[in-house]
């Protein structure tokens, strides 16, 4: 029986680490977590909040997830597309789901991320 969502698994280029933890850390406010010894060995980075968790993965034949994308439940949606946009990430509102208010982004390797809130 399937309990949760552990983590979501994203992809990056090698030696992208640090514009992931600029951006994770940095903008979206995430805390950088350790992976074990021999999975840090890959290269990448962990990110948690709350109980949210994304995994940067290095591939080496990366190509951004532009239509895949975890969807990131957050609180003062607007308040926080606010500091995205003033730390310079992109922010595109979308108004097609009902009763959410939501928008999408992208992190600094093209990957896309959709934040959302349920309406008041």
């Amino acid at each position: 029986m399937l309990l949760a969502v552990d983590h979501v698994q994203l992809a990056a280029p090698p030696g992208s680490e640090d514009a992931l933890r600029a951006y994770y850390a940095g903008v979206l406010g995430m805390t950088e977590i350790p992976k074990p010894p021999v999975l840090a060995a890959r290269g990448g980075c962990w990110f948690e909040a709350g109980h949210v968790q994304l995994h940067l993965g290095i591939e080496r034949a990366f190509r951004p997830a532009k239509k895949a994308h975890p969807g990131l439940r957050v609180t003062g949606i607007e308040a926080y597309a606010a500091r995205l946009e003033a730390l310079g990430a992109p922010v595109t509102w979308d108004d097609n789901l009902p009763g959410h208010l939501r928008f999408y982004s992208e992190d600094p390797v093209g990957n896309r991320l959709e934040f959302l809130e349920p309406a008041p």
